[in-house]
């Protein structure tokens, strides 16, 4: 009977810190995707008009270095208050990379609103200046030419929504991904 108690109490307490770090997780991952894609939205109406995307990448990338510190935060927060205080690298490269794919998948879907509503001609407005760029920086015409060949290929595969979303995914998912990994690093701890 003692040995049912037990088992019973042991599930039950597995089963209640299963959950607490989903919603950890979920919670944490929300956050950073919500933040991700509310500077999405913001970038691209600043973009939305414009020719000239200089400095998009940068605002871009600030962005989701921003959200990706709930990374760090959320993996505290589950050893904090799940782990009681203790951490491998192993479950906190869990917990990080997790919330990391929360975090990518609120980015894509962002996108892919903000693509079909806001900005439906990006990629005509991306190679434009990409040429543009080519021909300012003195290329030559056929370097021009293999430039815009190439471009237009991607531009094809960018209509594709599935190739359109992986490419979005792995836009936050290294910054995510090199977050986890310092994360990991910094706040494992044993046992003592």
């Amino acid at each position: 009977m003692c040995n049912v108690v037990l088992q019973h109490s042991f599930a039950t307490g597995f089963h209640k810190k299963v959950n607490d770090m989903k919603k950890t997780i979920l919670t944490y991952g929300l956050i950073s995707g919500g933040i991700s894609a509310a500077l999405m939205v913001g970038t691209a109406m600043y973009y939305h008009n414009s020719t000239d995307f200089q400095g998009g990448e940068l605002f871009g990338y600030t962005g989701i270095l921003l959200s990706m510190l709930f990374v760090f935060l959320g993996v505290r927060a589950y050893r904090e208050r799940i782990a009681g205080g203790t951490l491998s690298f192993g479950k906190a490269f869990q917990v990080g990379i997790l919330i990391t794919l929360v975090s990518c998948a609120c980015y894509v879907v962002a996108w892919m609103v903000v693509y079909q509503t806001m900005m439906p001609d990006f990629m005509d407005k991306y190679i434009a200046q990409t040429l543009a760029q080519l021909k300012s920086s003195g290329a030559t015409e056929e370097q021009i030419r293999q430039q815009s060949e190439q471009m237009e290929h991607y531009k094809a595969m960018y209509q594709n929504p599935l190739t359109r979303a992986a490419i979005t995914f792995l836009e936050p998912f290294p910054v995510g991904a090199l977050v986890t990994l310092i994360t990991s690093l910094v706040l494992r701890r044993k046992v003592s």
